[in-house]
């Protein structure tokens, strides 16, 4: 049975609800988190939380609690979910109030957490890659911020999945890929650069992005942050995506044109077998 935690309770998820008048229905105000978890132990949680926090300074909204007790109450409710592996949801917003668009004063934030199965990617896309379509890039100017509004994103998605593609790419007025509806977006050029959006408002930087940047580096790969535009991307002798779903997850094509060999790449691969080490490091779970 899936528990959920609700305001400073643990109830049944099938009976937990929040209010009406909760800010992040009426206005979206408010910011969410998802981390997943092998063996109970969390990948790169500190990592998360302090998105988390970066996400909800942004809006002006207070934490609910320490980051100490924050993450007791995730063992705990990992532990009361009876799941070895999984993935952890986390929604704080503004609060309730009277529906009003000023912020509200007086009122304590809302925080929500539930837990899920893990999500990892099926084992043919891994071995054959996967494919995606563009799609204009209709968010708001503040996509560094994990709001819960996303209604851009959910179109973006729906549009690939209306097309059995695993993700959209966004596309800026410009023409450039900022990242994915759900994902951060990279193509490697034939000369062997990894190219990736640097992190600015434009795109979320995903702890999953941080992290695999961090280990090409280090593993000798050039990166380079910075816009690339779809005629890159076309030419490109790779592509791929990460999240902390989908790892590190080859593209064989873009809006069915093939990338580089129409294969998962050299390049992807090395980086998906050092992100998964990473995961074991943190968790002992080989994935």
């Amino acid at each position: 049975m899936r528990i959920a935690y609700v305001n400073g309770s643990y109830q049944h998820n099938s009976e937990a609800s929040v209010h009406i008048e909760d800010r992040g229905y009426q206005f979206a105000d408010g910011i969410y988190e998802y981390i997943a978890f092998y063996n109970r132990k969390m990948v790169d949680g500190e990592l998360h939380l302090a998105r988390l926090e970066r996400s909800l300074k942004a809006m002006n909204i207070d934490m609910p609690m320490s980051r100490a007790a924050m993450n007791i109450v995730i063992r705990e409710l990992i532990q009361r979910n009876g799941r070895e592996d999984g993935g952890l949801y986390m929604q704080i917003t503004r609060g309730v109030a009277r529906r009003d668009h000023p912020f509200p004063k007086n009122v304590r934030p809302a925080f929500v957490m539930t837990v899920c199965g893990a999500k990892i990617p099926k084992a043919y896309e891994v071995e054959k890659g996967v494919h995606v379509i563009t799609q204009p890039d209709l968010r708001w100017k503040r996509c560094d911020v994990k709001s819960v509004g996303l209604l851009a994103n959910v179109m973006a998605k729906q549009a690939a999945s209306a097309r059995k593609m695993r993700e959209a790419w966004l596309l800026s007025d410009s023409n450039e890929v900022t990242e994915g509806s759900v994902s951060n977006a990279y193509i490697v050029s034939k000369g062997g650069e990894l190219i990736t959006h640097h992190a600015d408002n434009q795109i979320l930087s995903g702890v999953t992005r941080d992290m695999v940047l961090r280990l090409a580096r280090k593993a000798g790969v050039k990166v380079a942050e910075r816009p690339f535009n779809l005629l890159e991307a076309y030419d490109a002798a790779e592509a791929f995506i990460t999240s902390t779903s989908a790892n590190v997850l080859p593209v064989v094509s873009i809006n069915d044109k093939p990338v580089g060999e129409g294969k998962p790449g050299p390049v992807s691969q090395k980086l998906l077998s050092l992100y998964l080490q990473h995961i074991y490091e943190q968790t002992g779970k080989r994935l």
